[in-house]
């Protein structure tokens, strides 16, 4: 029987870790006896309507440019946020990539991204399938959101939340140096899953209770309650810091910073400055020295600060795809489970894809405390392996250096 090539493509937003993951699959595909050519499809499924692919074999014959592709942040390959319609609306979309898919005889797709690329996965396993198409379909999962139903964590959550809590402990630093009473508000990604907020208490330690209050979409944010959690803790102390969700929601599951319904192609509300609305409140209630930060995508590829544990699952559950698709599974995504926390233990497997695309996964209620402004130590001891290990990271001219497709 000859052999097939695969595809393998990334999308959705970047983080630290999805190359970790195409590593991986790179690796995997290329020591397959069954896999002939590894393609890689520029700037996901839309690079692939257009035709777009690069072979990449010849780019990773040595083995320290995958170990140079683990350590680069963002996607290699590129991005997109096309949102696949379905085949019985837009059938020229499937009739195009049925005609890429025999052009460079494909018998595997790996898709490695969030919720939405999830649903890609979902429609193209099930369109392979109708159409009688020897193609097995596989989903790699990615997003800091940590928000994918059927795994235990995502692949770019550990990195990122690693940065979130050093940099809040840095914010600490630089806030408790006057003797003068400051709120600080620090908004981190998250719209409906506050798991990247909740990891800003990995920052507390020995002598810093930063962050003093955390607040998250998965618990009804009330502005009045806000103010006096504020207050009272002004009452002892002259510094109050705050992590805060950009997603936190009303009682009534209104965004306190939603663009008046405006929704982007994917039908997600857009959000604007949550932590610049809060700061504006303690201006006019309290009057104390307060500003706002918002990390925004500084959270999102921050390599220098990776979690080794984080690129190392990330890279495995890339090979893991693999071999989920080489042993004919297809419509489904590579997962793992945690075993135990200490020591800390995860197995690798698989989950249907029909139970993870549109789906959200939010922290448990009994993982934040009663009064909803902060986490427990259930979550804490969720948490504390996932940040471990540092990876040694190539410098030219004192700056990281990294790799980029031409």
């Amino acid at each position: 029987m000859s052999k097939k090539n695969c595809l393998v493509a990334q999308s959705g937003g970047p983080t630290v870790a999805i190359n970790a993951s195409l590593a991986g699959v790179i690796e995997a595909a290329m020591y397959a006896k069954e896999i002939d050519t590894v393609y890689g499809g520029k700037n996901g499924i839309q690079g692939i309507l257009e035709d777009s692919l690069v072979a990449l074999n010849p780019l990773f014959q040595d083995a320290s440019q995958i170990k140079a592709l683990v350590n680069t942040p963002s996607m290699y390959l590129g991005s997109c946020r096309y949102k696949l319609k379905d085949e019985e609306t837009s059938p020229e979309d499937y009739d195009r990539i049925e005609e890429i898919f025999k052009k460079y005889n494909i018998g595997y797709f790996f898709y490695i991204g969030g919720n939405d690329s999830m649903d890609t996965v979902d429609k193209l396993s099930r369109f392979a399938k109708k159409r009688n198409l020897d193609v097995k379909v596989v989903g790699i999962p990615k997003t800091i959101d940590n928000d994918l139903n059927c795994i235990d964590h995502t692949p770019g959550f550990g990195s990122a939340a690693k940065y979130i809590a050093t940099s809040v402990l840095e914010m600490a630093h630089d806030t408790y140096i006057y003797h003068i009473d400051t709120v600080l508000i620090v908004e981190v990604m998250g719209r409906n899953a506050g798991w990247l907020t909740a990891s800003a208490a990995l920052a507390r330690n020995s002598y810093s209770e930063a962050p003093h209050l955390i607040y998250l979409p998965e618990v009804a944010f009330h502005k009045e309650r806000f103010v006096e959690d504020v207050k009272n803790l002004l009452a002892t102390k002259h510094h109050v810091i705050v992590a805060v969700s950009e997603g936190i929601k009303d009682e009534d599951g209104k965004y306190i910073s939603s663009q008046g319904g405006v929704v982007d192609k994917f039908g997600h509300t857009m959000l604007s400055g949550t932590g610049k609305v809060l700061e504006n409140l303690v201006k006019a209630e309290i009057g104390c020295k307060v500003r706002s930060v918002e990390l925004n995508v500084l959270q999102r590829a921050a390599s220098h600060i990776a979690s080794k544990t984080d690129l190392d699952e990330s890279f495995k559950l890339g090979n893991n795809g693999v071999s989920l698709a080489l042993e004919g599974k297809t419509g489904v995504m590579s997962t793992l489970q945690r075993l135990s926390n200490s020591p800390y233990t995860v197995e690798y497997g698989a989950a249907a894809i029909g139970e993870i695309a549109n789906y959200e996964k939010t922290i448990p209620r009994e993982w934040i405390n009663r009064e909803g402004n902060d986490v427990t130590d259930l979550m804490m001891d969720y948490l504390r392996p996932l940040v471990r290990g540092e990876n040694q990271i190539t410098y030219q001219d004192g700056i990281p250096s990294y790799l980029f497709l031409q």
